[in-house]
């Protein structure tokens, strides 16, 4: 029972540090383009994008772990290596792809096939991916490591959609209207979510 809990603890921890220490965009700046494009685009539901990116990573991570553990003893493992992943997030992709016909009717289905490359195929799932490989982690961190990393980028796209509303202000100059501020604003979120890793400024 106690191993029970102490693997749910572990799975969890690593979840959390990746919303918040972690985020793959805020920390890492994995994903900004996609972010940008997301939060400009009605057309893309936020839970739906959200929803697809936790599965793809959910599934994509423990056959990118297991990969990795493969071709480890490779002299140019590290070449390779990007290309082993974009083949597992493809596995992944296929996966979802077939869960999302099963489960809903074709017409149905194509709003959310629509999205599903978009979610799938983006520099936050391949960076969670090389993350979790270079930082050796276990089977379980990984897994709790590609939830917190799906449910961070859509606290980053929600908190991003917010702050497009108080940047239509007209007090904005109409040089920075638009992408510059949005980028100006992601980037200041990134240095009070930097703060949680525990840096401190330099005097």
């Amino acid at each position: 029972m106690s191993n029970v809990i102490e693997a749910c603890g572990v799975f969890f921890f690593y979840a959390v540090a990746a919303v918040f220490v972690q985020n793959a965009v805020f920390s890492r700046a994995l994903g900004v383009s996609r972010l940008v494009k997301l939060v400009e685009d009605s057309t893309v539901d936020t839970l739906t994008f959200g929803g697809l990116m936790c599965l793809i990573q959910l599934i994509a991570a423990p056959l990118a772990h297991y990969a990795n553990r493969w071709i480890q003893p490779l002299p140019f493992r590290g070449a390779i290596r990007p290309l082993v992943f974009v083949l597992c997030s493809t596995a992944a992709f296929l996966v979802v792809l077939a869960l999302v016909l099963l489960v809903f009717r074709l017409q149905n289905a194509k709003q959310v096939v629509a999205v599903l490359p978009m979610a799938t195929f983006n520099s936050a799932v391949m960076g969670m991916l090389l993350i979790t490989a270079t930082q050796s982690f276990t089977l379980l961190q990984t897994l709790g490591f590609a939830l917190g990393s799906g449910v961070g980028y859509m606290m980053a796209v929600v908190i991003v959609t917010e702050g497009q509303r108080k940047l239509r202000s007209r007090s904005v100059p109409a040089a920075f209207k638009g992408l510059p501020v949005t980028l100006l604003y992601i980037g200041i979120l990134s240095l009070a979510i930097y703060g949680f890793t525990g840096h401190r400024p330099s005097i």
